[in-house]
Order: C-alpha cells, then structure tokens, then sequence
C-alpha cells in the first residue's frame, strides 16, 4: 500500500490505536490492522463505500470498518484518505473535520 495515500488519517490512526491500547493492546492492534485491510480493499475497489453528500462538498465516500468510517476520495489516484473518525460522532462534527481537511 502506497502510505501516501493515508497522510490524512495517520493522527486519526494513531489516536485511535492509543485510546483502544490503553486498555488492550491486542486489541488495538487488531482494529488498526482492519482499518489497514479496508483501506488495501478500497485501493482495489474504490467505489465500494458509500456517499454522504450531507458530510462533505467534495466527493467522498465512507467505509465502516467496526465502530469507525474510513473517509476517502475515491477519484483520487492513488487513492487518498481523508481520515478514519468514529462512527457515532455527531454528523456535524464530522462534516466539520472533513472540511478543515479537503
């Protein structure tokens, strides 16, 4: 995998692996390496997230991967990651992150 195409999320990542490792570090690692697996499958197949138009003016799409979204512009080449944000985070603050990003 291109890690380039992840320089979007590598906070988000590390925040993650962080907040989860603090209480089991097998389970951190298991949950990044999924988030890792998703993102490889969307390299492959970028059109397999879905739209949330709502969240973003720029073409994106979201992938959930367990309690977290992979957002990524899939027309991007190579594929880029915007960032990896839990799932249950007020859509506002969601769409809020996203713009500070594009």
């Amino acid at each position: 995998m291109d890690l380039s195409s992840i320089r979007g999320a590598y906070t988000d990542l590390d925040d993650i692996w962080e907040y989860i490792a603090g209480e089991n570090l097998g389970a951190a690692d298991r949950v990044i390496e999924e988030i890792f697996n998703a993102i490889r499958s969307l390299i492959a197949f970028p059109d397999q997230g879905h739209e949330r138009p709502d969240l973003s003016g720029r073409t994106l799409r979201f992938q959930a991967v367990g309690e977290y979204l992979i957002a990524y512009a899939p027309n991007e080449k190579p594929l880029l990651v915007i960032g990896v944000l839990h799932g249950r985070r007020s859509p506002r603050v969601i769409a809020a992150i996203l713009e500070q990003r594009s």
